[in-house]
């Protein structure tokens, strides 16, 4: 099968690369992706938690990407997820990329109500930050809803499908050679041009495929730690002003960065499977909410000579997390890890939140990670319980672990181009992005330098 253009993964960055071009030009177009329609993403669990016999998970692959199941949460500033402006001429150009990629979701049913903080509400936020040792991030976001997304993504594809691209799903993409995709299923693929949009489930795929292509590339840090639950009341009066609100903090021993992450108001705790390891994360719902709050507290990991392999590092904290947990993720009371005691579940019911994922193991975080991060992890929430009182109360929840692996990051031109001619990378599966408003913003710059080439731009 010949195309003028492949793209390998239908995630954020595969769909808007493709919306892009389909709206622009005539290009022939294919999207490959391995998992399946956005409508048969199920599983026979729970909606809300992941099979572990969903292979590929269905939670991380399929039309939509990771972050259909997420709380597809967009955030709209081109300094979150990466650095827009590494791709563009300017800042202003980095900023007309996220009215782009929020414009996009608009059109396809994306709610029309953002959390905007407004001056007073980052004015105030900001000053009892700053007197906690804290950094408020600021920014407007749109929430889509885990309950909402597929819905969102569905009209992207039907969009693209009118627009003649062409899908071909649950095909696994097994090589990438000179304008040709090798296929699982033994088929091949030409294009002359070709978009490797892997995603976070395809990120050690990219970086094997790089290696045998001798295109540089570079690791990139970490993220690790837990998933904090507390009752949704602790978190009502922050979450009012900002509805995922991102705070920076340097702990006190060893001053390393700390960070709140995608924050779910009255939402959900769920599993994320990798194919070695299993770890958590959280989704948040238009309709369907809990009386808790869940948010990813992480410390940043730099590694260098003479190990620098971030992923592998993460990895093996992560199937060390799983062989003491049965398989599951772990559960403990913060008030247990400070103690140096596990959790049982008759000490967990004492909580003052009931947790909202309880395929868990109750046990020690402390026996998973090293105790650098975990005393990161202590002191950082103890910081940012001056600034929210009760989130660093014993009755806490942790799951562990939360991992964000950033895959290796491929070196290219800023118009996302490889050493290779005409073969372009985007999205998070190759460390060029962190999130959905990234990940569719380099989608779209791989779109724009495909449509100078073509001389039509």
């Amino acid at each position: 099968m010949e195309f003028d253009v492949a793209i390998v993964g239908a995630g954020a960055a595969g769909l808007l690369a493709a919306y892009e071009l389909s709206e622009r030009s005539k290009l022939k177009i294919v999207l490959i992706e391995e998992g399946h329609d956005v409508a048969d993403r199920k599983c026979p669990a729970r909606a809300i938690t992941i099979c572990t016999k969903c292979r590929p998970c269905n939670i991380l692959s399929g039309v939509g990407g990771a972050g259909t199941y997420s709380s597809g949460l967009l955030n709209l500033n081109p300094y979150i997820g990466g650095d827009l402006t590494e791709f563009t001429e300017g800042e202003d150009e980095a900023w007309e990329l996220v009215k782009r990629v929020d414009g996009i979701f608009k059109e396809n049913g994306a709610p029309n109500q953002i959390f905007d903080p407004g001056k007073e509400g980052i004015d105030e936020l900001s000053r009892k930050a700053a007197s906690a040792g804290l950094r408020f991030i600021p920014t407007t976001q749109r929430l889509i809803g885990t309950d909402n997304a597929p819905r969102v993504i569905s009209s992207m594809k039907s969009t693209l499908e009118g627009r003649g691209v062409k899908f071909k799903l649950r095909s696994k993409v097994t090589e990438v050679q000179d304008h040709t995709l090798l296929l699982k299923q033994g088929e091949k693929v030409s294009a002359h041009y070709i978009l490797l949009a892997p995603g976070r489930s395809g990120m050690e795929w990219a970086a094997q495929q790089m290696e045998k292509l001798k295109v540089k590339t570079r690791f990139e840090p970490l993220d690790i730690g837990v998933r904090v639950e507390v009752p949704s009341t602790i978190m009502e009066p922050i979450c009012k002003i900002q509805r995922d609100p991102k705070f920076h903090i340097y702990t006190r021993t060893y001053d390393d960065f700390t960070r709140t992450f995608c924050v779910n108001h009255e939402g959900y705790v769920v599993q994320e499977v990798y194919e070695d390891h299993v770890c958590v994360n959280g989704h948040s719902s238009l309709t369907d909410k809990s009386e808790a709050t869940n948010f990813a507290f992480l410390v940043r990991i730099i590694l260098t000579q003479p190990f620098e392999d971030t992923t592998a590092y993460g990895r093996s904290i992560g199937k060390q997390a799983t062989l003491l947990g049965g398989g599951k993720p772990l559960l403990q009371r913060l008030g247990d890890l400070r103690a140096g005691r596990r959790s049982t579940w008759e000490r967990i019911t004492r909580s003052a939140v009931r947790p909202t994922l309880r395929d868990v193991t109750p046990g020690d975080i402390a026996m998973a990670m090293p105790h650098r991060i975990v005393t990161d992890m202590i002191e950082g929430l103890e910081k940012l319980d001056d600034l929210i009182p009760g989130v660093a109360s014993d009755p806490t929840l942790l799951y562990a672990p939360e991992i964000k692996y950033s895959a290796k990051r491929v070196l290219t031109s800023k118009g996302l181009e490889t050493e290779i001619p005409n073969l372009f990378v985007a999205g998070d599966g190759v460390g060029v992005s962190r999130g959905i408003v990234s990940a569719g913003a380099t989608g779209l710059v791989v779109a724009q330098s495909i449509l100078k080439k073509e001389g039509l731009a």
